[in-house]
């Protein structure tokens, strides 16, 4: 199926509970502090990740120095991140075999996707979830669904 389909982000957002948000900011200013308050309000679990942060806690989260470091499993990382900052993290999420990798808007980075699509990851590039949630009318999630980490 194609990157960005709108039946695959359905039934990514339909499916994921918890989400590692890499690029996680502490100022309520940011865009990613924005998505980070805006999921948890739909339900998502979100993780926040920033080496800069680490230790400190963003609404409600601790934060984490990188992925390889979350203790929890997670189902998606969302990529805060300039594009040429993204390959050490895709090659992190496909050490951990994060199911999926939502690259924000303007976050682009085909060889990593391609890279990540060949570990048997699902990419995401160039959308952001806080837009495609209402356009595609995705209910409210709960914890107790099954999560695509389940059985890993």
């Amino acid at each position: 199926m194609s990157r960005n389909n709108p039946e695959q982000l359905r039934r990514i957002l339909e499916t994921v509970r918890t989400i590692a948000l890499v690029g996680a900011s502490d100022k309520s200013s940011r865009p990613s502090h924005e998505v980070m308050a805006y999921l948890q309000g739909r339900g998502y679990r979100v993780i926040p990740v920033n080496p800069r942060l680490a230790g400190k806690t963003v609404l409600g989260e601790t934060v984490w120095p990188d992925l390889a470091s979350v203790t929890t499993p997670v189902d998606m990382a969302d990529l805060f991140l300039a594009p040429d900052r993204t390959d050490p993290v895709i090659d992190d999420a496909i050490k951990q075999q994060i199911p999926v990798i939502w690259m924000q808007l303007g976050v682009i980075n085909a060889e990593g996707a391609l890279r990540a699509e060949e570990a048997g990851i699902t990419v995401v590039m160039d959308k952001c979830p806080k837009q495609e949630i209402p356009r595609l009318g995705i209910p409210p999630v709960t914890q107790t669904a099954t999560s695509p980490r389940e059985g890993r």
